[in-house]
């Protein structure tokens, strides 16, 4: 490899092997039915709200396979460039940008945690609780509709095999 290769040249995606799966997760999240049957709001904050609880389910499949691992941690880097853009198309300036990605990566910690309590406890309660605190709804909208569907959800992806999580044949 030449030396011009080595500093001009282009640099391995090493997040290509999440990047169906990150598009997929995204395409779950934006589905229809979260908004018209379960009451969440389509807003902005509605949706970022569905994308954190879908791809925090995501990461908690991910969790249990040690080949699932590394592109996990891909795959919430892809969250991180993802929201940098959305910042940045917003008008969000460069200043501010990081400090606004970090906090929602503590947002999508602190989801995560709830999430991955609630889905372990097998309790509907504690993750109805858990939506109804991170979830934007609509006015009235009882979060246990949103949590029978996100815990059906989980349970078809539990029963996906690590290579077809990877290769985002998820929630179909």
């Amino acid at each position: 490899m030449s030396i011009l290769t080595k500093l001009f040249g282009r640099k391995q995606d090493d997040r290509a092997v999440a990047r169906p799966l990150w598009h997929r997760t995204v395409e779950i999240a934006r589905e229809k039915e979260w908004y018209r049957d379960c009451g969440v709001a389509d807003t902005v904050a509605g949706r970022f709200d569905m994308i954190t609880l879908i791809l925090s389910v995501v990461l908690i499949r991910m969790e249990r396979d040690a080949e699932l691992i590394e592109p996990s941690v891909r795959l919430t880097e892809l969250f991180v460039e993802d929201m940098d853009g959305q910042l940045r198309e917003s008008g969000v300036g460069d200043v501010i940008v990081g400090k606004r990605v970090g906090q929602l990566m503590s947002v999508l910690g602190g989801r995560l945690g709830a999430y991955r309590d609630a889905l372990a406890a097998r309790d509907e309660a504690m993750m109805a609780e858990a939506i109804g605190r991170n979830v934007t709804m609509h006015d009235g909208t009882d979060p246990l509709l949103l949590t029978r569907r996100v815990r059906a959800f989980a349970a078809g992806l539990d029963l996906v095999p690590a290579f077809r999580v990877l290769d985002a044949e998820i929630g179909k």
